[in-house]
């Protein structure tokens, strides 16, 4: 297990304050991988500089991105936090979880804006939710005091003894390119069939099929084998 395993994705910040704060919360844990979607402010700037203090390498080496799903490829098992239970399939978690996780893998934790949180349509790109246990009446944290609770929990975690894994080193997990480049596959061969009529019941039906295939663990050789599938299946008529 490595810090340098784990990335912070910022998904739409809108204050410089926060995303600061966020940098200085990770460098006090040994976090250095930082990645910042669509923010509001301008970054970097001054404000997101001066807040971050000791920091500023990063905000420096901060990845920056102005989609949500460009942001992923890099990434082997995505955490939303959250702290709405979404009515889906998908597995959720609680901090106390995090022992749970493999972290030999390039895991992200995403966190949302602060007026909105993350939509449904990005839980659906994700492994599993999780969420921070607070006060049933009163659960919505800042963006900079949800990350550090959960860079110190990691921070405990990964400062124990390590774990080995025994799973065989000869699996290759898919990375989240992977299993976009499968996806691509699928939705383009359902689209030619008019798999997704109405019209209208397309974007849920591409939640709950992203839903299905991201929370899988899948190994490289087995999206392969999944874009052989769908790659056949559309060269079969269809009546």
């Amino acid at each position: 297990m490595s810090f340098s395993n784990i990335s912070f994705i910022l998904n739409k910040p809108q204050l410089s304050e926060n995303i600061g704060a966020c940098a200085r919360a990770m460098k006090n844990f040994n976090f250095s991988k930082l990645v910042v979607i669509d923010p509001k402010p301008t970054f970097p700037n001054d404000k997101i500089l001066a807040t971050s203090v000791g920091a500023k390498e990063v905000i420096k080496k901060a990845k920056l991105f102005d989609n949500f799903k460009s942001s992923l490829s890099e990434f082997d098992f995505l955490i939303a936090t959250s702290s709405r239970f979404r009515n889906k399939n998908i597995k959720h978690i609680s901090l106390n979880d995090l022992n749970t996780i493999d972290f030999n893998k390039r895991v992200g934790f995403i966190f949302g804006s602060e007026a909105s949180g993350l939509s449904n349509y990005e839980i659906s790109y994700v492994n599993c939710t999780m969420n921070i246990p607070s006060n049933d009446k009163f659960k919505s944290l800042n963006l900079s005091h949800s990350l550090i609770l959960v860079c110190y929990s990691l921070f405990g975690l990964l400062s124990k003894k390590k774990i080995n894994y025994k799973k065989s080193k000869k699996i290759k997990i898919a990375s989240k390119k992977n299993i976009q480049s499968m996806m691509y596959q699928c939705i383009s061969n359902l689209e030619k069939i008019n798999f997704f009529n109405p019209e209208e019941k397309k974007g849920i039906m591409l939640e709950n099929l992203r839903n299905i295939f991201y929370r899988m663990e899948l190994s490289e050789k087995e999206t392969r084998i999944l874009s052989s599938v769908f790659a056949s299946l559309s060269k079969k008529k269809v009546d």
